[in-house]
Parts: C-alpha cells; structure tokens; sequence
C-alpha cells in the first residue's frame, strides 16, 4: 500500500516548481487496474491548460521512475497516471477551497453523523475557524468541522458556470467549422 501522505509530498514538490497549486493527490482501483489522479492548478487561473498537465505529468513520471530505479517505488506494481485540472465541479481538498467558492452549492461528506447527518448539501455560507458553515434549501445553517469532512466538491450550477471562465477559448470556433465539414 502507498503512503499517500508521503506521495502527496513529493508530487506537491513538482507541481510547486512549476508554480501550481496540488488540490488532489487519490490513488484508487485495485491490482493493475488501478489510478494515480493528481489534481493541480494554477492559483492565478485555478485551472491548468493540456500542455500544463502534460509537464506536470513528465516531472511526476520522472521522478517516479528515479525512484523505482533507485529500489525506492512510493508505489508497488503498475498502475496509470493521471494529471487534470479540477474541473468545474471540483473536488474541495483545502480550507482555502471552501473560502474561495463561498456563495456556492457543495455536496460533503463527513466520516461520521454530525448531529444525525452525515452528507449535508448547500450554499458554502463561509468559513470560521476550521468550520465550514453550510446553508441548506431552507436556510439552516450547519457548522461541519473541516477535519472531519472525507468528501466535498462544488454542485455544477448555473451560478459556477458563470462564475468560472474557461482560460481561452481561441481557435474554438475553428476547431467545430472544421468538425461540421469533416461530417
């Protein structure tokens, strides 16, 4: 089994040396099967373009492979690589995550019932502390203790589209003329 606090580590060096943010090191998948997924960003943008995730995924992959040659594998055994940008619905990792989207929907999950709910789901009303305040349909207000939070990310809504600008979106005009007349 891999440490991934120590993974987390040494990937958080490679993406902080290209200057991104890491929001998520999982892996997950069982045998062969299974997944490295490393989630970063770039903190002016909060998203990564392919060519970022691309050299990201270089530095990781080299750095792993040094230390596979080394006899020092953080990982046993074969498994894919993959590097992304969050997304939209985005997975919220940090406390600064619940900061910086205030104002917009989230789904968590706790890793016990907190006053006999386990998932609340609602507007992120901010931050105290290491609370997150979550305002549900009917304007209750429940203060989750960030430590205790095992899964969270925002709810695709229209108020998130708006809310997150794509980093470009030149030559997409182009790119669909050109799928329209190859049909």
């Amino acid at each position: 089994m891999a440490d991934i606090t120590a993974l987390t580590q040494l990937i958080d060096t490679e993406a902080e040396a290209l200057g991104f943010d890491l929001v998520r090191v999982a892996l997950f998948g069982k045998g062969d099967e299974r997944t490295l997924q490393v989630m970063a960003e770039r903190p002016d943008t909060r998203q990564l373009t392919i060519d970022d995730c691309a050299d990201l995924s270089r530095r990781i992959s080299d750095v792993l492979d040094k230390l596979e040659e080394e006899g020092r594998d953080p990982i046993e055994g074969a498994y894919r690589l993959e590097v992304s940008s969050p997304g939209i619905d985005r997975p919220l990792t940090r406390l600064s995550d619940y900061t910086d989207w205030t104002g917009h929907e989230a789904k968590l999950t706790l890793d016990a019932p907190l006053d006999g709910q386990k998932q609340f789901r609602g507007e992120i009303a901010g931050v105290e502390g290491e609370e997150i305040a979550i305002r549900n349909r009917t304007g209750t207000v429940a203060n989750v203790p960030f430590g205790r939070i095992v899964d969270a990310k925002l709810v695709l809504t229209d108020k998130l589209i708006a809310a997150t600008v794509p980093l470009s979106v030149e030559g997409a005009e182009e790119e669909e003329i050109e799928a329209e007349e190859t049909e």
